[in-house]
């Protein structure tokens, strides 16, 4: 049932899911270890631009179900969709979710709860 739900309202951006909070977030890309974490900006250009995550994917949310076969991520290992202000990143997650991904997340608050918690942003496209 389920899965059938997710197919009919996933696109729907309201409800919540499996999140972090911007310093759980900040804590994983921080951490000294060889892997890092799985980030997708699901936000436009201009706003990815604006700042974004270190190391982040960029991938707007508009492109991402066309797209989500190419993602260079591991399907058993967290995912962290990001957008402004987390309405975009639960479409994400649902995406995700239906791609097989086992554990999407959002940033709980997005980019703006990132940004009012001091923690640093990158610029531009790089």
């Amino acid at each position: 049932m389920k899965g059938r739900m997710l197919k009919m309202f996933g696109w729907w951006p309201i409800g919540s899911g499996p999140g972090v909070t911007p310093d759980e977030l900040a804590g994983l890309v921080n951490k000294r270890s060889r892997s890092r974490p799985q980030i997708l900006d699901v936000r436009t250009m201009p706003e990815y631009e604006q700042g974004h995550i270190r190391n982040s994917l960029h991938l707007p949310i508009g492109a991402l179900n066309g797209n989500i076969g190419a993602l260079p991520f591991d399907k058993s290992k967290p995912v962290y969709a990001i957008c402004r202000s987390a309405h975009r990143s639960i479409l994400a997650v649902r995406l995700l979710e239906m791609a097989g991904y086992e554990q999407p997340n959002q940033l709980q608050g997005g980019m703006m709860a990132w940004e009012r918690s001091g923690l640093p942003v990158t610029k531009g496209s790089d």
